[in-house]
């Protein structure tokens, strides 16, 4: 700005200089001639005053330094000239300061010599005796004279120039000082020239929108920080280049970053093939999506294509832990392939001896034990079907009414019903239950007891002991069954409460175990919102304590 401001000042000096000399060159050039033409005219009345009286010798008698006089005849012929030989003059009728004298009595006209850059002036009067005299003048013209001043005029422009330079250089300083000094954090508080006022104003106002746009937009920020922070899924957000400018604190965990992720290069963060791959799916096609194990656990990427004005700007990555959802799934996989298994086991075998029987294959005192195998495998059959309506109900979490529920009672109850299957195999059933109430489901509560007492009677040995405990133990209630049983081999301990696990599947068989007793109990504990410690020696018992919230 100091620049244009310089040059605009020197440009404008250097036009004012030219045009200044040109209109006073043009007005002084104006003013001379006029004096020339009346300076002339009076020099000529002087001289044809004393040309009337005394003749052309009072030419002669008068110095005429500046000024030629002439003589005309009236055919034109010249009788007489100051600065010539008049013999040998040209006629000058033709001329036309000549002929208005001969007319009006008077006349002037002006010649101009390019060779000469010279102009002359002609005034001619007519004398008593009809004669004309003439007297001219030579003058420089206009382009003449300003050569003739041209070396004083580049003078007076260097001089001009110089001083032009000088005060157009300290005339933009100090235009420029206050505004370079402007305080443009507080635009109203300057005190510099009124004509930028409404500028300044203008520059406050926008400075307050400014002002409320990025307060806006830093708690904008924030509320997104907080959302995806609290976001349970990971969240990538790319930009087009592939580089993170955010990132949650779940997608840092799924990815496994440990130093700052924003700024990065997400291929730098994760270089599996997959997601690579899935990115540039997305960039094409507007999303793709794909599933990874990653640390232990499954997850699926949904990866999509930001849009802005139609045009892509980034890329969002959305990564969901579904292993419990994979899980799940697997589970029911496995569970349906084994309730086929296990519900087709039994059928085939009522439907081998039913045919048998109808068929008239089997002989009369065989008859009986036929017809005893498929009450048996009736019976297998209805208690599996039970245990699996028990579990879908487990896996459903009905919300159910809690009530107080007396666990010595249900204790109680499940160890008398299970008392002729114990007394079958001569197994003692010790019970000790304090008495204790806890809010719950009663049923469930049954399920828990029963199932544990259940199998400690069945993978007993014959003579065998089963000892339930129902006690207080650090704020919490604690069922504890124990068995002088089978055992459970240490690599099957974190088995046992998968469905249809059986540690030893031909004893299972001889017992009528169903597989499905302790998943029971394990859904049901976490209904409870409990937890189950198992404690078992291969060939010495088990121990399982169940401990509920009071």
């Amino acid at each position: 700005m100091r620049k244009k401001i310089f040059h605009s000042l020197v440009l404008v000096s250097l036009m004012v200089l030219v045009l200044s000399s040109v209109i006073s060159t043009a007005f002084l050039y104006s003013y001379f001639n006029s004096e020339q033409a009346q300076r002339l005219t009076s020099e000529l009345n002087l001289a044809a005053k004393g040309v009337n009286e005394i003749g052309v010798d009072y030419l002669d008698g008068v110095g005429w330094d500046q000024y030629r006089f002439t003589v005309i005849s009236q055919d034109g012929t010249v009788l007489y000239d100051t600065n010539a030989d008049a013999a040998q003059m040209d006629n000058h009728s033709d001329r036309e300061e000549v002929k208005e004298a001969l007319r009006y009595g008077h006349g002037s006209s002006a010649r101009y010599s390019s060779t000469l850059t010279q102009k002359t002036f002609y005034e001619a009067v007519k004398l008593d005796n009809n004669d004309v005299l003439r007297v001219s003048v030579n003058q420089l013209t206009a382009g003449g004279a300003f050569f003739r001043v041209l070396p004083m005029n580049l003078i007076i422009t260097a001089i001009a120039v110089t001083v032009s330079l000088f005060v157009s250089n300290r005339m933009s300083k100090r235009i420029t000082a206050p505004l370079e000094n402007l305080d443009l954090d507080n635009p109203t508080e300057n005190n510099i020239y009124e004509e930028l006022s409404p500028m300044l104003t203008k520059i406050h106002r926008q400075h307050k929108e400014i002002s409320r746009n990025l307060e806006e937009m830093r708690r904008k920020n924030e509320e997104f920080s907080q959302i995806i922070s609290s976001m349970s899924e990971g969240l990538v957000l790319l930009n087009q280049k592939g580089t993170v400018i955010a990132m949650n604190s779940a997608a840092e965990n799924v990815f496994s970053v440990e130093q700052q992720p924003v700024g990065r290069d997400f291929l730098t963060l994760e270089r599996s093939t997959e997601i690579s791959h899935a990115i540039q799916q997305a960039e094409t096609r507007g999303h793709s999506q794909t599933v990874l194990t990653k640390n232990g656990k499954i997850y699926q990427f949904n990866i999509s294509r930001i849009e802005a004005e139609k045009k892509a700007v980034g890329t969002l990555i959305l990564a969901f832990d579904i292993t419990e959802k994979a899980n799940a799934e697997q589970n029911r996989r496995e569970f349906t392939a084994n309730v086929s298994h296990e519900l087709k086991t039994p059928l085939q075998s009522i439907i081998g001896s039913a045919e048998l029987l109808e068929n008239g294959l089997v002989r009369d005192e065989d008859i009986p034990r036929f017809v005893g195998n498929i009450k048996t495998e009736a019976t297998r059959l209805l208690s599996l079907i039970n245990d699996i309506i028990r579990l879908s109900q487990l896996d459903e979490k009905a919300d159910e009414m809690k009530e107080p529920v007396d666990l010595s009672a249900v204790a109680r109850e499940a160890a008398e019903v299970l008392s002729d299957a114990a007394a079958s195999r001569n197994i003692t059933i010790a019970l000790d239950a304090d008495n204790i109430t806890i809010p719950g489901v009663r049923r469930y509560i049954y399920e828990i007891i029963y199932n544990l007492c259940d199998n400690a009677v069945r993978y007993n040995t014959v003579g065998g002991k089963v000892n339930i405990r129902v006690k207080k133990e650090s704020g919490n209630a604690v069922i504890e069954v124990s068995d002088t049983g089978i055992g459970i081999p240490p690599e099957d301990t974190e088995k046992v409460f998968e469905r249809f696990y059986r540690v030893d599947k031909s004893h299972s068989k001889k017992t009528g175990g169903t597989g499905l007793g302790l998943s029971i109990v394990k859904r049901a504990v976490i209904l409870h919102e409990g937890s189950i410690e198992l404690d078992s020696k291969e060939g010495r018992g088990t121990r399982i304590r169940v401990i509920l919230p009071l």
